[in-house]
């Protein structure tokens, strides 16, 4: 049977009590355990920001995204890793709706092709 794999994004906050070389390993720690069982697309640290409110009596955290495809099983042991992993203040794992994503792409492309139709027309209505 074939493998189904969808596409997610998961952010997660790391404590700043960690300090740099702990927030370092634990965003590498994840990066790698999702490499593992999927593919990673992309990762955006967003770095230390302000928490909207206290979480564990504190007001700051770093702040990491990653775009990936995985099986659906796996997400369900990443949150269970998350939850058990000391650091790590607050995660959030989301599917991405792929029906939503592949009518942006075609829309990006129906403005480009109408510029080509219409400079293909224009040197026609000058002769």
């Amino acid at each position: 049977m074939a493998e189904v794999k969808h596409s997610y994004e998961t952010v997660f906050i790391v404590s700043m009590n960690q300090g740099e070389e702990g927030i370092a390993a634990l965003v590498t720690k994840f990066k790698d355990l999702i490499a593992a069982h999927g593919t990673v697309e992309s990762v955006d640290e967003w770095g230390k920001r302000r928490l909207a409110y206290p979480i564990a009596k504190q007001a700051e955290g770093y702040y990491t995204l990653i775009n990936f495809q995985s099986n659906p099983e796996f997400t369900a042991e990443l949150d269970r890793i998350y939850k058990i992993t000391d650091g790590i203040l607050r995660s959030l794992i989301i599917k991405k709706d792929e029906r939503k994503l592949k009518p942006q792409k075609a829309e990006e492309k129906a403005p480009a092709a109408e510029a080509a139709q219409a400079s293909e027309e224009a040197p026609e209505a000058a002769e």
